[in-house]
């Protein structure tokens, strides 16, 4: 199944995973993945809430950063580019 899967899958995930841990709140992982609608909202409820939204992006970005480093290259391609779940 490696095969079928687009050879820059695992530094998209890496990548995705480590914004979404280090300045998630601002939906930077978001983008990477290819959902702006998503990434907009992020960054738009922690920036129009002068931050205070960032307390719970924050949160949130770190949990999804978690899921996309622990899960295999197969179920993360499953997942969040076929299967295009945006949150959790």
């Amino acid at each position: 199944m490696s095969s079928d899967l687009p050879p820059d899958l695992a530094n998209k995930k890496m990548m995705a995973g480590l914004l979404a841990i280090l300045i998630g709140a601002f939906g930077v992982h978001k983008f990477v993945l290819g959902y702006q609608n998503a990434g907009l909202i992020m960054l738009l409820v922690s920036v129009l809430t002068c931050g205070f939204g960032a307390a719970i992006m924050g949160p949130i970005s770190v949990i999804e950063g978690i899921l996309y480093l622990t899960k295999s290259d197969e179920e993360f391609y499953r997942t969040y580019v076929l299967g295009k779940k945006e949150w959790f």
